[in-house]
Parts: C-alpha cells; structure tokens; sequence
C-alpha cells in the first residue's frame, strides 16, 4: 500500500517501518482484533504527512534551480543477470505484463478508492476496519470499493479468463 502511495520501495519501507514503530509504542496494549486497522490508520497518517513533506521539498528545490532527480545511472549487475529459473519464458511474459497493467490500473485510481481496494482486496480487512483505518463511514467504504472494482475490472478486460 505505501509502496502504491509513494512510488518508491525505500520510501515505502521507511514508512511502513516508521508506522510499526509508531503503532507498538502507542497501541501494543490494545486488542489483538484492534491492531490491523490500528496500523493502517497510523500507516496512512505516515503517507499523507510524507506527501506534504514532499510537496515542501519540492517547492524549496525549485526555488534553488535543483528538481531532485539526481539519480545514481549506475547499473546493478544483479538486476542484468538473466532468470534461469523461469520455466516458461511466455507465461513469465504474460504474467509481467499483467501485473504491470494491474499495477498501473490501481495507480490510477483516485486515491480514496485506491485505499479502499487496497484495504479491503489485499489487507482483507473487513468493511468496518476499513472504515476506520480510512477514517470515514462504512457506507463511504462500500462506495469507493465498489467504484474501484468496477474500474479495475474496465480498465483490465483484456486480462480476463
């Protein structure tokens, strides 16, 4: 889910691991049926703040002529070495391809929804935890779930069995 929000799976790790921190120092004492939409709560709260933090970031490296895009062009040798553990090059194919066609599909879903789905599909979190995490009604959840399945369901037709 943090990776979806911010991009970026350092960032993501850093937030997820931020959030777990900030959830066992305040919420350990909790019930156990509690901790998930606990966490997920404090999770988003972590990505929204990243997003702001971001955002002023931004505005002071334009200012400063400097876009943040200054990336390492290095190649990672790991990252050129050949699978040989695919059985089937074909089903591996298809199978990126969807993924990435999945993953560009939730991306592009409001975020509201995208929470929704995110929560609900992957998490398996229930209405009512979803609700809370989210910090909205359960009818809201209801609504963006359901607008969210239906648009990952146009946008990926062609994936379908």
């Amino acid at each position: 889910m943090a990776l979806f929000s911010v991009g970026d799976s350092e960032e993501a790790l850093d937030l997820v691991q931020d959030a777990m921190l900030g959830f066992v120092r305040r919420y350990s004492s909790r019930p156990e049926g509690e901790w998930g939409p606990l966490f997920f709560k404090i999770l988003q709260n972590r990505i929204t703040d990243w997003y702001r933090r971001t955002a002023v970031r931004n505005r002071f490296r334009s200012w400063f002529g400097n876009s943040g895009d200054e990336t390492d062009e290095r190649d990672d040798p790991i990252q050129a070495m050949p699978d040989t553990n695919s059985p089937d090059p074909a089903r591996s194919l298809l199978n990126s391809t969807a993924a990435e066609a999945l993953k560009k599909a939730v991306l592009s879903l409001p975020l509201r929804q995208r929470q929704a789905f995110l929560l609900r599909a992957w998490e398996g979190m229930d209405v009512a935890q979803t609700a809370f995490a989210m910090g909205c009604s359960t009818g809201s959840v209801k609504t963006h779930y359901s607008r969210a399945v239906h648009s990952l369901r146009s946008l990926l037709e062609e994936f379908r069995p």
